[in-house]
């Protein structure tokens, strides 16, 4: 089945202070009103476990003979100065910006070379919902991303990255972004994350929020983690989005299909 063309929607002013924080699926047209939202890392790309080995090793190059995996894992999903900077002090190190910004350089290139996550292919297309993309990235990194794997389809330009607005997740920011310059009000927003971190930020726009746990960085502890953060639902294969989606459109209850 080919994706529906994506009617495209002329940017609004976003003004972010007064944005407010608050089966078988109906044809595009009957749908303008609501908006499928996706994390990039992790949820189209899988390059969240990539990123976290490379930051490990990066770490650990820099300081032989420290563990640095217990401390980055629970920190994925945050931008990587973030993570670098919290690591450090968790270690009693620091870090400079010059070689913040190298290893920036070389988890993102890394990174970049993920492959598109199992099924969201499938996933996307089987869904129709105007479509955008909100990441704790910077643009020309998911540009990147998409455009190699083919993903841009679905989203063209309608990314909203962290390079574009005051505050990366966990603020609200990107995704309030999203809804303003797409004319959709937060509560007819779905979001899918598969950080904390981003479900986090989604749950503070006022948007319904899909957990994503079949990334390769995946762990058992995190369906309660994303489920506290505030998550509706936790699934692990992308196959079941479409259903999910449909759940929330006929305002039911979630339950995996």
């Amino acid at each position: 089945m080919e994706p529906e063309v994506e009617r495209e929607v002329d940017p609004v002013n976003l003004n972010l202070s007064q944005a407010g924080v608050p089966g078988v699926l109906a044809p595009a047209d009957a749908l303008d009103g609501h908006l499928l939202i996706c994390d990039c890392d992790g949820v189209l790309i899988d390059s969240e476990a990539i990123a976290g080995r490379v930051l490990v090793q990066e770490m650990q190059a820099l300081w032989p003979g420290v563990d640095a995996e217990p401390i980055v894992t629970p920190l994925l999903g945050l931008r990587i100065e973030t993570v670098l900077l919290r690591t450090a002090e968790a270690l009693g190190r620091t870090l400079d910006a010059a070689q913040i910004d190298a290893i920036r350089v070389v988890v993102e290139a890394a990174a970049v070379e993920g492959p598109a996550v199992d099924g969201i292919e499938a996933a996307l297309a089987a869904i129709s919902l105007r479509k955008a993309c909100a990441s704790n990235s910077f643009t020309s990194y998911v540009e990147a991303v998409l455009n190699r794997t083919g993903l841009v389809r679905f989203f063209g330009e309608r990314l909203f990255c962290a390079d574009k607005v005051p505050n990366p997740k966990p603020a609200p920011d990107v995704y309030l972004a999203a809804a303003r310059t797409m004319r959709v009000a937060p509560e007819r927003c779905v979001v899918v994350e598969d950080s904390v971190t981003g479900v986090t930020a989604a749950a503070a726009a006022g948007m319904t929020v899909l957990g994503f746990l079949g990334g390769g960085h995946a762990t058992e502890g995190q369906i309660d983690a994303l489920k506290r953060a505030g998550a509706s639902v936790v699934f692990d294969e992308m196959g079941q989005l479409p259903a999910l989606v449909g759940q929330w459109l006929q305002n039911a209850s979630f339950e995996l299909p």
